[in-house]
């Protein structure tokens, strides 16, 4: 599994190599770590890494993907990138423009569109859900509206940067 994260203003590259039970083997930015997590609390994690304990609080931000780490020293803003994080940040100057159009940025299949044509939508809800390398995205409404027309189906593999739903912004 690889993922990115912002953490602060830089961006690390993050391989999961091997996992086993708590421990893990992970790639980040090119180097080889060998981890030993275990949650103890609700957002309370030990990490052991180099025989050195580390205690860190992963708390959810305010939107999807966001978190902010503490350990005792330092205070961390930290985004997962992935798909959908992806797609809003190249999206979003069209949808600031009043661009209208959810689309995927890779191909996948789509798992559910549980919006039909006609139905009016909040900014933020969920319009479709699509399979992209193995994992779900849920792609939202980036406005309040009406959803004016859906192009694909359930079950539909699509390609990359294809109209999937139309939304009518009000």
């Amino acid at each position: 599994m690889s993922l990115e994260l912002k953490i602060d203003t830089r961006v690390a590259k993050i391989n999961v190599i091997e996992k086993n039970g708590s421990k893990y083997k992970v790639e980040i930015d090119n180097r080889i770590y060998d981890l030993d997590i275990e949650k103890v609390e609700i957002d309370a994690y030990s990490i052991i890494m180099d025989g050195k304990s580390i205690n860190m609080e992963m708390i959810e931000g305010d939107t999807p993907n966001e978190y902010k780490v503490n350990t005792i020293n330092n205070y961390y803003e930290i985004e997962v990138i992935d798909a959908a994080a992806r797609y809003r940040s190249k999206s979003k100057s069209k949808l600031d423009a009043g661009g209208n159009i959810i689309s995927t940025p890779m191909p996948g299949k789509i798992v559910k569109i549980p919006v039909n044509e006609g139905d009016t939508v909040e900014k933020g809800q969920t319009v479709i859900v699509v399979s992209a390398m193995k994992m779900e995205s849920e792609y939202k409404s980036a406005a309040d509206g009406i959803v004016k027309k859906v192009m694909v189906n359930e079950g539909d593999a699509v390609e990359g940067h294809q109209p999937l739903i139309e939304i009518e912004a009000q």
